[in-house]
């Protein structure tokens, strides 16, 4: 029985020690699906590192296996069970390896008692509210060798102070809320992320400053909706207010959020960013269907109309902003006509990118159970229709750029010489120069304007 109050990471470092003489065991973590779940497995890779772990590349060269996984579409949770299956014989060549899948995927209803009767040698499986006790499970695991489970709702917590080991050392996931209150009728997100909570705002200060005095670059600030930020804490604030907050902490760094949800995005947000300086110019504003039947069908609760609104008010008070969506096809019953409303809306708001998918009933969800009469040929090929319309629309857009002197982070190489790094539009830019530039801010000279990415050089300004 696990107790509370007790220092469970230091109990499993001390319980490893004598398991693994002469050496740290060693994790491999793999993280699917969102920012919010690369958030999470930062905060695995956290407490892990303070129990005692290394890390390793592969799971071949690892102890202890842990795969956090995504429910947001069937394809996703696929692949998990696929890639949990080639753990077999990796396991059975390592007898003491322990095996772990955690994150929403497993916090579906169904989905953990499948999961443990298809592959018996999975050691641990948690939801996403056990996050928090990893160590604990651990430490019971080790000590009894018996496998645990725990996909129980503890809905309405939020853990502070939990050890995070981030993926970069100059731009940072902060999340500010967890779970959902929309229940768009796709959409598995509230079942298995549960009620939207707000994090107390000095929390959220007090880690952005920490960031910024470590020297992280571009930070993102995360949840599920981050416009109605602030719901239910006895300190009334708002997320136009935060953002002025962080946006207020001295220091060279840029802001990000997401994901913002439409019928919350509201005019003092929109002004909030033009304020902000720190604010990227960039808004992910994900609309999901064009046509108000679908919409309303989705749950979504805005209108075409009120989302255009939304979009001109921000190009007028931002007009370098670059907006970006997320756009599902196929939802079911959507006709021809439905479609079309969706091509013309991204026509009329010109986005710098999309994120597009064909609709994947989720277990659970309302829209699971409506009738689909819709081939999946059809959907392909308007998914197909749809990339190529926006395909267009970003290569006129990047061409449009070249001549202009932008500011870039630099976040990276691709081949000898040859560095990446983002806009404040969230586009990539490949330019020649230094590997040591990487983590800084530089500012480039746009040469070419591709589709899929910008070609530029640096230059003195």
């Amino acid at each position: 029985m696990l107790l509370e109050n007790v220092d469970y990471a230091a109990l499993l470092r001390e319980l490893l020690s004598g398991l693994f003489v002469n050496r740290s065991p060693l994790a491999y973590v793999r993280t699917y699906g969102c920012q919010g779940n690369v958030s999470d497995g930062e905060r695995l890779q956290g407490m892990l590192e303070q129990a005692g772990f290394g890390f390793a590349q592969a799971p071949e060269e690892a102890d202890f296996v842990l795969l956090n996984t995504c429910a947001v579409r069937e394809h996703a949770q696929v692949r998990v069970f696929g890639n949990v299956g080639a753990l077999k014989p990796i396991k059975a060549k390592k007898k003491d390896m322990r095996i772990a899948v955690c994150g929403c995927m497993v916090q579906q209803e169904g989905v953990a008692k499948e999961l443990c009767e298809t592959f018996p040698f999975v050691d641990l499986v948690f939801g996403t509210h056990a996050l928090p006790r990893l160590p604990q499970m651990l430490y019971e695991l080790y000590s009894r060798g018996k496998r645990i489970i725990d996909v129980a709702n503890h809905n309405g917590t939020i853990s502070e102070g939990l050890p995070q080991k981030r993926d970069s050392s100059f731009r940072a996931w902060l999340p500010i809320s967890y779970g959902c209150d929309n229940f768009c009728t796709y959409c598995v997100v509230p079942h298995v992320r549960g009620r939207e909570r707000s994090r107390e705002p000095g929390a959220v200060l007090e880690e952005a400053k920490r960031l910024v005095a470590d020297g992280y670059k571009d930070i993102t600030l995360l949840g599920q909706n981050v416009n109605s930020y602030g719901k239910g804490l006895e300190q009334k604030t708002d997320f136009p207010s935060l953002l002025r907050q962080i946006n207020a902490i001295e220091g060279d760094f840029r802001i990000r959020f997401m994901t913002s949800h439409p019928k919350d995005c509201s005019a003092e947000l929109l002004y909030a960013m033009r304020d902000c300086r720190k604010s990227a110019r960039h808004l992910h504003l994900p609309v999901q269907s064009g046509n108000n039947q679908i919409l309303a069908a989705m749950n979504r609760r805005y209108t075409r109309e009120d989302y255009l609104r939304i979009a001109e008010l921000a190009k007028e008070l931002m007009p370098e902003l670059t907006l970006t969506s997320d756009i599902i096809v196929g939802f079911p019953g959507e006709t021809d006509a439905q479609f079309r409303d969706t091509l013309d809306l991204v026509r009329r708001v010109e986005y710098g990118a999309l994120f597009t998918f064909i609709y994947s009933p989720r277990v659970g969800t309302p829209a699971a159970a409506l009738p689909d009469p819709i081939p999946r040929e059809k959907k392909v090929a308007r998914l197909k229709e749809l990339c190529r319309l926006q395909e267009d629309i970003t290569q006129r857009r990047n061409a449009e750029l070249v001549g202009k002197s932008l500011r870039v982070l630099v976040e990276g190489e691709r081949g000898e010489g040859l560095l990446t790094g983002r806009l404040e539009s969230n586009a990539v830019v490949e330019f020649e120069g230094n590997k040591e530039l990487i983590g800084q801010f530089a500012f480039v000279e746009i040469t070419k304007g591709e589709r899929l990415v910008l070609k530029a050089q640096l230059c003195g300004c």
